[in-house]
């Protein structure tokens, strides 16, 4: 009898999981990826309310002192409106590198729809990475650097070091951070910097650089003596248990669903309202329990959820 239900149930596990390609929604990718017109306004209009939410996010998080210059273009604006202020670019300007970014041809014929997945639900999964996230603040901060190939071939963990060289850590920050010994963290690092050298692109490692603004003489004598200029290197030392941390934060944020590192960012993060929400699950048509659907999901449900999800994360963060 038990033989029979665990049958039974592993048939019902397999006939959930193993859904057939939604065909529609897989030529609608391919059309757009082709520059198909009405496919790709197709596509933009199921994009549309995910970079809008995204953009408000994003651009919001690092509006600083942008509220009281301009006029904020979101859909849901920030600061103060002056009347002569002009118009603030960040906000179209996000919202077209998004829609460049999640629905490039190259994005599309990615798009596979296997187990019956839509294409909101793909780029909704991608709009929500912690890739993507990195991605924007590269381009709308400018600290795009890309790690040459010769770099990434020569052993997998290159980049990584690459990029810890370039951020000034030193080689034990480096080595707890790969989860190595410090000799062969070290061998690496010189390999890294020996191969750099020999092509004339150590310049690469140089790090960011923020011109001070605290020297008192005038522009004349500035442009006379360029070398007089002061150039400030952020410092970016951290404790070893600050670096532990956050170590073990990244591990377990990578274990939460893409639903619950959503909710999470959106109410504890971000501290939006669970009104704000509870829309955006309706408008992308996400559910947070099971048998419940989105545009039912009530205040005490979402609440609940956020606060099972915390829990969760608390205990994959403690040590086994």
């Amino acid at each position: 009898m038990i033989e029979k239900t665990i049958m039974t149930q592993n048939k019902a596990t397999e006939m959930e999981t193993d859904l057939p390609v939604n065909q529609q929604q897989l030529d609608l990718a391919k059309q757009a990826a082709a520059d198909n017109s009405a496919a790709r306004v197709e596509v933009n209009r199921l994009t549309h309310p995910i970079i809008t939410f995204q953009t408000n996010r994003f651009c919001k998080r690092f509006c600083r002192e942008n509220k009281y210059r301009y006029v904020c273009t979101l859909v849901e604006p920030k600061g103060v409106h002056l009347r002569d202020a002009v118009l603030c670019e960040w906000g179209n300007a996000s919202y077209a590198w998004m829609l460049d970014d999640l629905t490039s041809p190259g994005r599309l014929r990615q798009f596979s729809g296997k187990n019956g997945a839509r294409l909101n639900d793909y780029i909704y999964y991608i709009a929500n990475s912690l890739p993507f996230y990195e991605r924007w603040k590269d381009w709308r901060f400018g600290r795009k650097v890309n790690v040459p190939t010769y770099i990434k071939e020569m052993f997998p963990e290159a980049s990584k070091i690459f990029f810890a060289l370039r951020a000034g850590e030193n080689i034990p920050a480096i080595a707890q951070k790969l989860a190595r010994s410090e000799q062969p963290v070290e061998a690496m690092c010189q390999q890294i910097m020996i191969t750099l050298t020999q092509r004339k692109r150590l310049h690469l490692l140089n790090p960011p650089t923020t011109m001070s603004l605290t020297d008192s003489r005038g522009r004349q004598q500035e442009n006379q003596d360029l070398d007089g200029l002061q150039t400030d290197i952020p410092y970016y030392d951290e404790s070893l248990e600050l670096l532990e941390s956050k170590q073990k934060l990244s591990q377990a944020w990578l274990q939460l669903t893409t639903v619950e590192q959503y909710i999470i960012e959106a109410m504890v993060l971000d501290n939006l309202d669970a009104v704000d929400v509870l829309f955006a699950l309706q408008k992308m048509d996400i559910s947070i329990k099971p048998g419940v659907a989105a545009r039912d999901t009530n205040r005490q449900q979402l609440y609940y959820f956020r606060r099972k999800t915390l829990t969760k994360l608390a205990k994959l963060m403690k040590p086994l």
